[in-house]
């Protein structure tokens, strides 16, 4: 029998202060058996750094022709892909070629700067992608919050983040490379 998802359950209290965006939001994620605490904080990491109505978390893991969240318009064409790590450069592509806005959100240990340096040169080219590393260090506390049921605050000032639970919080300085 195959495994099935956790369902986890978020409280998100957003004050992004750069964006003059102040909610507060309950988010049902689906994580993958297969993906780690690290990287389901990253996507409600990205899901938070990125909200606006209609943005949604999608099949991720589950479906390769699809990002981790996305915005779509009313005629279903995609405003805004978010893929999240270190992907071949033909899926960067092909979200570029799909997607009217593409962010990457770079993560990992002793590899990012690896991937950047081999994929630099063809993803330039790409005038609608933004690539952002996130330190490991930080992602690794990030990864500790992880819980079935979560009360976060996300709080963005100057480009800086700060993401807290009841025990912990996490200061995270986020790399723009594109």
């Amino acid at each position: 029998m195959a495994l099935k998802s956790t369902i986890i359950k978020a409280q998100l209290a957003l004050s992004d202060m750069d964006k003059h965006v102040y909610e507060t939001l309950s988010l049902t994620v689906a994580q993958h058996p297969s993906e780690n605490e690290q990287r389901l904080m990253i996507r409600i990491l990205a899901f938070a750094l990125h909200y606006q109505e209609r943005l949604e978390f999608t099949k991720g893991l589950c479906a390769d022709d699809e990002p981790e969240v996305w915005l779509k318009n009313y005629n279903e064409e995609i405003e805004l892909w978010i893929e999240l790590g270190l992907p071949d450069e033909k899926r960067v592509k092909k979200a570029c070629n799909r997607a009217k806005d593409v962010v990457l959100y770079c993560y990992g240990e002793n590899n990012q700067e690896i991937w950047w340096q081999k994929n630099q040169p063809k993803l330039y080219s790409h005038e609608n992608l933004s690539v952002i590393s996130l330190p490991y260090e930080a992602t690794s506390q990030l990864a500790t919050m992880a819980k079935r049921g979560m009360n976060l605050t996300v709080t963005v000032q100057d480009g800086e983040i700060w993401v807290s639970d009841e025990e912990q919080s996490v200061h995270i300085i986020p790399a723009i490379w594109k």
